[in-house]
């Protein structure tokens, strides 16, 4: 079986100093030692991706950042172990797919798919404990959403159960695909958010213009809106990953933190090493992304711009559920490509959340999703998805933006 090796000396070194920095969204361990136990039983574990895979990835987001294709990334909010079967998955696969033919065909460029998908089991969260009291459920890579003390206490052995399910989906991954080009090929991706699992399963790889690690876990890895902290831990460990890596930026980034994001992650000016997501919201994608967009650009990065148009404009409803409005995510996405139009940048991409099952989390007025229909399949277990029709009709309006952005 393949191994991770330790890694040694300056890599080494580098990586214990960025674990010691301030990390948010951590869960505390009820028993350090079981987590580390855990840890170093996933680092004798199997990979979930290959280097030789990441690297494939990297030429093609590469393209996308010279503005020769488009990059589509959808998948779960997050992952579940009971929601880790075949026909979830492949019907998850399929949407991508359908989505990535309808973008490819209408737009006219190809187009690189990323799937939230194989690790995107741990989720911060904006408050430690939930109404009744109780441990946030953070995920089930951490802690469980069962209500009661016991299921919500993280549980560092969870880790492991989460690695063998992501190993399972990869190899369904493969499978999906068998038969294809390296054109059909799709790429998987998480947040980095537990580092006790990232660290878990990293290659010294010097293939580049300096050291750098390899993760294992995932192709592509992001950095959230709730862990971008220029002085946190992720950031310091995103530095040192060979990985593409993505960054979610939200309406209270400012053009100069922007510009540090990129430096500090792309010294060395790899076109499509750094992809920036822009997660502002319907009403401020026009008025707050021009400046960042401008001042990134001045650096001289060759950056991709990626539009996530969920998560700002998530609310609500009158019944209780968090949920969003269709028709504001197309706006959102319309004004990151107006955006990228008045300044002559490459409108890259979008990140959504989007599920093959017939859920009703999303509203919507084709399909008929209302707020009294939510509760009849509100299966997520964290933030609203789009079904598969809804994905359909997100796809088919973005497949005319980008083509009306090349004419």
């Amino acid at each position: 079986m393949t191994h991770f090796p330790p890694l040694e000396g300056f890599l080494a070194g580098r990586l214990e100093a960025a674990l010691r920095k301030p990390a948010a969204q951590q869960p505390e361990w009820p028993d350090p030692r079981r987590a580390r136990d855990a840890v170093a039983a996933l680092s004798r574990a199997g990979p979930i991706v290959l280097p030789d895979e990441t690297a494939r990835l990297a030429g093609r987001l590469a393209a996308v950042a010279r503005g020769e294709a488009f990059l589509l990334q959808g998948g779960d909010c997050a992952e579940t172990f009971a929601g880790n079967t075949e026909a979830h998955q492949r019907g998850n696969l399929r949407t991508l797919d359908r989505m990535a033919a309808v973008l490819a065909d209408r737009a006219g460029l190809p187009v690189v798919k990323i799937a939230r998908m194989a690790g995107q089991y741990a989720k911060p969260r904006s408050q430690a404990v939930d109404a009744l009291g109780l441990p946030v459920y953070r995920g089930d890579m951490i802690n469980s959403a069962e209500s009661t003390l016991v299921a919500r206490t993280p549980a560092p052995e969870r880790m492991l159960r989460a690695h063998a399910c992501a190993v399972e989906t990869m190899g369904l991954v493969r499978d999906f695909r068998r038969g294809g080009t390296d054109g059909d090929e799709t790429y998987v991706s998480h947040e980095a958010l537990l580092l006790d699992y990232e660290r878990s399963q990293l290659w010294a790889d010097t293939s580049g213009p300096e050291p750098r690690v390899s993760s294992g876990l995932g192709h592509f890895l992001w950095i959230g809106e709730r862990t971008r902290q220029l002085d946190g831990a992720h950031l310091a460990f995103a530095e040192l990953l060979s990985n593409p890596i993505g960054v979610k930026i939200g309406p209270a980034t400012t053009p100069e933190q922007a510009v540090e994001y990129v430096r500090r992650l792309d010294p060395h000016g790899e076109p499509g090493r750094v992809t920036l997501v822009s997660r502002m919201g319907h009403s401020r994608v026009r008025d707050v992304l021009p400046p960042i967009v401008e001042k990134v650009t001045a650096s001289g990065s060759q950056v991709i711009w990626q539009c996530d148009p969920m998560h700002g404009n998530t609310y609500l409803s009158a019944n209780g559920y968090k949920t969003r409005r269709l028709h504001r995510m197309v706006d959102e996405i319309t004004g990151f490509f107006e955006v990228h139009r008045q300044l002559g940048t490459h409108p890259g991409g979008i990140h959504v959340e989007v599920t093959g099952d017939d859920v009703t989390e999303c509203l919507s007025r084709v399909p008929a999703v209302a707020e009294e229909d939510l509760p009849n399949r509100y299966e997520t277990a964290c933030d609203p998805r789009l079904n598969a029709r809804q994905a359909m009709g997100l796809a088919c309006s973005v497949a005319e933006l980008v083509a009306a952005a090349r004419t």
